[in-house]
C-alpha cells in the first residue's frame, strides 16, 4: 500500500479497522488465530479437568497450567531463532502439524485411560506421560509465536496500519482467551475430555491449512551462521543486540516491571472473592475485570497516532498500579471490580510498547529477539503468579495485590528516571515513517 505524503500542518488519521481486514489474507489469519486460541485454552481446561478426575488433587490440576507455561519459556528462547533460518511460512506449517500430531497422541492417551477404568485390575496411563505430551505441545508453540509476529510485520507495509492490526489482534486475543476458558468448562461437561481435545487438534490442522494457502513464502533475511554451534551463536548475537539497544532494553524492562501488577489480580481473584464474600462464585467476574478494562483501553489508545501513543507509555505505566494500591483497604467487591477495570484500561500502554519493539528490531534478527523477549515476559508472568499466590496464602489476597502493585510502581519509577525519551522519539519516527 502506497503511503500518502503528509502535508505540513496536516494530521493523518489512523487507518480504520476495516482497512486492516481489507488487507489480503488477514481475515483468514485472524479467524485461524481465534480458533487456535480457543483450542489452546480449551485443551488446558480439558487436561486440567482430566488430571483432577484421575488424581482428585487440585494441586495436580493446577500443575497442568504450570506445565503449559514453563515450556513456552524454552520454546521461545531456544526454538524461536529457527524463524531467522527457515521461512516463517514453513515454520508455522510444521509447528501446527507437529502440535496436531501430539494432540492426537494425547487424545489416544486420555482415551486409553478412560477405557482401562472400566476394566477391573487395569491401571491407566501414567500421569507423567500426559504432562510430557502437554510440555511438548507448548514447547513447539515457541517458534510459531515468533514466526506469527514476523508474519504480521511483513503483512502490513504501512506501519500505522500495522499498529492498528496489532491492537485489534491484542483485543481479539483477550476475548478469545476468555471464550476458550469458558468453552473448556462446557465441553468437559457436554462431550468429555477426549472429544474436547479433538477440537484442539482440528484448530491446529485448520491453522496449518490457512498458512499453506494464504501466506506467501518469504526469503530469510540475513545470513544465519552454519551448524548447531552457529545456531546458538546467533542466539547470543540476538541477546547482545537486544541488551545493548537503549530503546529495546527500556521497553522490555518496562514490560517486565509492569507484569507484577498485571498478574496479581488474576492470580488471587478467586481467593479475594472468597475472602470478601465467603464464596468463590464472583472470582471469575473479578478475574475478567482487567481483561474488560484492557479491551476498553486498547480501543482508546488505538485511536491515537503512534507518536502520541509512545510519548505516553511511561506516564500510563506509572498510573497503572495506582488503582491496585487501594485494594490494600479490601474495598467491597463492586468497588474492587472498578479499580481492577481501571488498572486494565491503563495497561493499554502495552500496545505501543509491543508495536514499537517489533518494528525497531531489524528484520534479520526478529526471530531470536522476539523469542528472547517473549521468553523473559512469560518467565516474569509465571514468577508474578507464584509470588502473588504465596503472599495471598501468608497474608491476605488484598495485601498480596497491593504489595505486587507497589513493587511494580517502585520499579517503574526507577525506570522512568532513565527513560530514553529522545531516543524513543527518533526510533518511532524511523519505524513508523519508513
Amino acid at each position: 500500500m502506497q503511503r500518502i505524503p503528509e502535508e505540513p500542518g496536516r494530521r493523518i488519521a489512523m487507518p480504520p479497522y476495516s482497512e486492516v481486514f481489507r488487507t489480503r489474507g488477514y481475515l483468514a489469519l485472524f479467524l485461524a488465530a481465534a480458533l487456535s486460541t480457543w483450542g489452546d485454552y480449551l485443551a488446558r481446561v480439558v487436561v486440567a479437568s482430566f488430571v483432577l478426575d484421575q488424581t482428585g488433587s487440585p494441586f495436580a490440576a493446577a500443575a497442568t497450567f504450570a506445565v503449559s507455561l514453563l515450556p513456552s519459556i524454552f520454546g521461545r528462547s531456544l526454538l524461536a531463532p529457527i524463524s531467522d533460518r527457515v521461512p516463517y511460512k514453513y515454520v508455522l506449517i510444521v509447528a501446527h502439524l507437529s502440535r496436531a500430531a501430539l494432540v492426537g497422541v494425547l487424545i489416544f492417551t486420555v482415551g486409553v485411560t478412560a477405557l482401562t477404568q472400566t476394566v477391573p485390575g487395569r491401571s491407566g496411563v501414567p500421569l507423567w506421560m500426559v504432562f510430557a505430551l502437554l510440555f511438548l505441545i507448548e514447547l513447539l508453540g515457541g517458534p510459531a509465536v515468533s514466526s506469527g509476529q514476523i508474519l504480521m510485520t511483513d503483512l502490513f507495509s504501512d506501519r500505522r496500519l500495522y499498529a492498528r492490526a496489532l491492537g485489534l489482534g491484542t483485543m481479539s486475543e483477550q476475548v478469545n482467551q476468555a471464550i476458550g476458558l469458558t468453552l473448556g468448562g462446557f465441553v468437559v461437561a457436554w462431550v468429555g475430555a477426549v472429544r474436547g481435545l479433538v477440537f484442539d487438534l482440528v484448530t491446529f490442522l485448520l491453522s496449518a491449512l490457512v498458512m499453506a494457502v494464504v501466506v506467501k513464502a518469504q526469503a530469510v533475511r540475513g545470513i544465519p551462521s552454519a551448524g548447531v554451534v552457529g545456531f546458538f551463536r546467533d542466539i547470543g548475537h540476538g541477546a547482545r543486540y537486544l541488551f545493548r539497544h537503549s530503546v529495546l532494553v527500556s521497553l522490555l524492562s518496562l514490560s517486565l516491571c509492569s507484569v507484577w501488577a498485571m498478574a496479581a489480580p488474576e492470580a488471587v481473584a478467586i481467593a479475594y472473592a472468597q475472602d470478601q464474600s465467603g464464596s468463590t462464585r464472583l472470582g471469575g467476574l473479578l478475574m475478567a475485570a482487567p481483561i474488560f478494562g484492557a479491551v476498553a483501553g486498547l480501543v482508546m489508545v488505538g485511536r491515537w497516532q503512534p507518536e502520541r501513543q509512545n510519548s505516553r507509555i511511561i506516564f500510563m505505566a506509572l498510573l497503572m498500579p495506582l488503582p491496585l494500591l487501594v485494594t490494600a483497604l479490601a474495598p467491597p467487591l463492586p468497588l474492587t471490580w472498578l479499580l481492577w477495570f481501571t488498572c486494565g484500561v491503563l495497561q493499554a500502554f502495552m500496545l505501543p510498547l509491543q508495536s514499537t519493539f517489533s518494528l525497531v528490531v531489524p528484520a534479520e534478527m526478529r526471530g531470536r529477539v522476539f523469542g528472547l523477549g517473549g521468553a523473559l515476559s512469560v518467565a516474569a508472568s509465571g514468577a508474578a503468579y507464584l509470588v502473588a499466590g504465596y503472599l495471598a496464602e501468608h497474608m491476605t489476597p488484598a495485601t498480596a495485590v497491593a504489595t505486587c502493585a507497589g513493587a511494580s510502581l517502585v520499579a517503574i519509577i526507577l525506570l522512568g528516571l532513565r527513560w530514553p525519551r529522545a531516543a524513543l522519539r527518533r526510533a518511532v519516527k524511523t519505524a513508523y515513517n519508513s
